[in-house]
């Protein structure tokens, strides 16, 4: 599904030909997914995955695992797939809708959820404004894919937990 959506846009895709290539008939699709909006949001969910702020322990922990799955999902055919995702966002009220709620909603609870577990453990100040942190931690990711300036490295991505520690460190 995300190939066609890489290589034709949203409009591309169809219920029908997604069927057709899983050789399947096209009401079993429809039994899973309620609409195209509804596969497309949960294709994109699998590849980025719904929960990437893994409890591993320690806010820096948490933060690394979320930023592997971008770094994974960026790697693969939605790399390539994002921009056109985004415009046709643009013209789809119903499509962005979907997309922020089943698949930015559910990433960025799991994240905030690193950020209040690790207030709990006084790794983090409990004064921190989450969804501008969130945006500053993940923002840097779709720039890149969706500008295509620079490359999406392991480098990259540690200095980007970096920053964000370093913001969300507790001052004593």
């Amino acid at each position: 599904m995300l190939k066609t959506l890489r290589q034709g846009g949203y409009r591309a895709v169809t219920l029908e030909g997604i069927a057709r290539r899983v050789k399947r008939a096209r009401t079993s699709l429809y039994r899973r997914w309620p609409s195209k909006r509804h596969l497309v949001a949960y294709s994109v969910l699998s590849e980025m995955g719904a929960r990437p702020a893994a409890d591993t322990g320690s806010l820096r922990g948490d933060l690394r695992a979320a930023v592997a799955t971008l770094q994974r999902a960026f790697a693969g055919p939605l790399r390539t797939a994002l921009a056109g995702l985004v415009a046709d966002m643009g013209h789809d009220a119903e499509l962005a809708d979907i997309i922020r709620r089943e698949v930015l909603g559910t990433r960025r609870r799991s994240m905030r959820a690193a950020f209040a577990r690790a207030a709990v453990r006084g790794e983090a100040r409990a004064d921190l404004e989450p969804e501008l942190l969130l945006d500053m931690l993940t923002g840097p990711f779709y720039y890149r894919v969706l500008i295509g300036h620079a490359p999406i490295s392991r480098r990259m991505a540690h200095d980007v937990v970096e920053y964000v520690l370093r913001i969300a460190a507790r001052r004593d």
